[in-house]
């Protein structure tokens, strides 16, 4: 079920689900504030995986506002700088293709909604992340401990969450339109794979310019399909 917006002020949908206040590693901590956290290009053969943070308002007024694959590409365009402006804090983390083939995509996904969280200019009390995972504490606690004297915010996972939760529905919204707009770029810096069409993901002409240019840069090189043999050692160095 997709949470719908209209143009009246709105709340978030979990808003009075918890008490307001959660003991954390150090004290308690302000649940209300809530930070909702998504990513985009997980799936991709190129290109980085992307994810956002953000604290909305108790009121706001983003109609239209739900999960980024349920939007037209411009409503995306439309919500996202309504988003950053309406938004009480927002955060982006980007990992890049050397990374994610040396920890695995799970573990880069995990570490980009670490830094997105980082860079939240407003402590959240309260991480919302879509999907059934949460970020390992391990992670987390490695980024937030480099300019957080807060304590550490508990989780929640919530599957399905970018459709029924507007704090994740606006994180998914703007790390989608930041990843794209990423993609753009690099398909003019390494033309002919079809980046600003495909996005990095999969896709028939994505295999076929695979097979005619071999992997750049920008490819992740233990995605199956990239890369015809497993690279060595030497040439993964000579494509970082």
């Amino acid at each position: 079920m997709k949470k719908k917006l209209s143009r009246h002020p709105h709340k978030s949908g979990t808003q009075g689900s918890l008490l307001p206040f959660a003991e954390g590693a150090e004290g308690f901590v302000d649940s209300r504030i809530r930070a909702g956290i998504d990513e985009a290009g997980r799936g991709c053969l190129a290109g980085p995986v992307v994810a956002c943070a953000v604290i909305l308002p108790a009121s706001y007024d983003l109609p239209g506002l739900t999960d980024s694959k349920a939007c037209t590409a411009r409503l995306r365009e439309t919500l996202a700088p309504c988003i950053k402006a309406c938004a009480v804090s927002w955060g982006l983390g980007v990992i890049w293709p050397g990374r994610i083939d040396s920890i695995n995509i799970l573990q880069a996904t995990f570490e980009a909604m670490s830094l997105a969280v980082r860079h939240l200019r407003t402590p959240p009390g309260l991480l919302l992340v879509d999907g059934d995972k949460t970020v390992p504490e391990a992670v987390l606690a490695h980024l937030w401990s480099q300019n957080r004297p807060e304590a550490l915010p508990p989780q929640r996972a919530i599957i399905n969450g970018d459709a029924i939760e507007p704090a994740i529905s606006a994180a998914s919204i703007l790390a989608k339109t930041i990843r794209d707009r990423l993609m753009l770029s690099l398909g003019k810096r390494w033309p002919g794979y079809g980046f600003a069409v495909h996005k990095g993901y999969g896709t028939k002409d994505h295999y076929e310019a695979l097979r005619r240019l071999g992997p750049c840069p920008q490819h992740r090189l233990t995605f199956s399909g990239v890369c015809e043999k497993k690279p060595t050692a030497a040439q993964q160095g000579s494509l970082l």
